[in-house]
């Protein structure tokens, strides 16, 4: 790369890559609530994850054997990193869509930098400025809003709904596999996707077992398989695909803090196409966030110093 930073068309492409991600993630809490019902969590995980694995295989199963070689040596690495990413991440969020609302499952995901940050600084010892700091503080205290529904007084009483503490079983999952794709071996995205999916589908099965042997399995009827169609085109293959590339553009800190137009998207679909209720704690919660977006992507900008 030459000169000290990204070229402008660079950056404005992730920026534009990340709006279409965000738009394509808040949809999936959307869906998700919709299929409540209509088709249980792991049975929308085990099918998500497995029909975009085969899709992969069947179009570009030449490209992954070329990759073979750069897989082989880092696989259980990169299993590993598809059943937190997707696994994890899609289980909690799934299963809080039965408890909480989609507005706030959607601005729950706001907080997902303030785990890139701590999972990039704890395993990569990556530095962060105090623009980023006072950024992810902002969008922690959103968080913090919408968990205890705009009254504080229930975070003494720990009087937090059981899906609003599922969505923060998933960002921490999530925050976690974004950072650690700063590891991953050098390959084709679509090798990269294909194997995340394939460890996304390993891990969902005994899950998928468990539920079954729960009685709470719900095979999905016309609604639960639209719901799930748009799951697997959109959030699953498209997003996750344009998402890599923005990483790669600019970085996994940055790139995590764009996930803050998770909560605009996701409220804005919430109220017009499922008819939630968008309240004053909500809009006090999108603010904070969009000012932590503001101030961490200013900080991520400046160039480090060198000595």
């Amino acid at each position: 790369m030459h000169g000290s930073g990204l070229g402008g068309i660079a950056i404005y492409k992730a920026y534009g890559l990340l709006a279409l991600t965000t738009l394509f993630w808040a949809g999936n809490s959307i869906a998700g609530k919709w299929a409540v019902g209509h088709a249980s969590p792991m049975v929308i995980v085990a099918i998500r994850w497995a029909s975009v694995m085969v899709l992969l295989y069947l179009f570009k199963r030449r490209q992954i054997a070329a990759d073979w070689p750069a897989i082989r040596p880092r696989l259980g690495y990169l299993l590993s990193l598809g059943a937190l990413g997707f696994t994890v991440f899609s289980v909690a969020l799934y299963y809080a869509l039965v408890y909480t609302t989609a507005i706030n499952a959607s601005i729950l995901q706001g907080g997902m930098p303030l785990f890139v940050f701590a999972a990039s600084f704890i395993f990569f010892s990556s530095r962060i400025g105090w623009e980023q700091a006072l950024g992810f503080a902002f969008s922690f205290m959103g968080v913090i809003v919408i968990a205890v529904r705009g009254e504080f007084i229930n975070l003494i009483a720990l009087d937090i709904n059981f899906g609003d503490a599922l969505m923060l079983v998933a960002i921490i999952a999530y925050g976690v596999y974004t950072a650690a794709l700063r590891s991953k071996p050098q390959m084709h995205w679509t090798s990269l996707i294909f194997i995340l999916c394939l460890g996304a589908t390993l891990a969902s099965l005994p899950l998928l077992a468990f539920e079954a042997a729960q009685g709470k399995t719900v095979f999905p009827d016309i609604r639960g398989w639209a719901a799930i169609t748009y799951i697997v085109i959109f959030p699953s293959l498209i997003g996750q695909v344009l998402y890599i590339r923005a990483v790669e553009l600019i970085g996994a800190n940055r790139a995590g803090l764009f996930i803050n137009l998770l909560p605009v998207w996701g409220a804005l679909l919430a109220v017009t196409m499922i008819g939630e209720e968008f309240r004053f704690y909500h809009a006090a919660a999108l603010a904070m966030i969009l000012a932590g977006i503001g101030f961490a992507e200013y900080g991520g900008r400046k160039p480090v110093k060198q000595k």
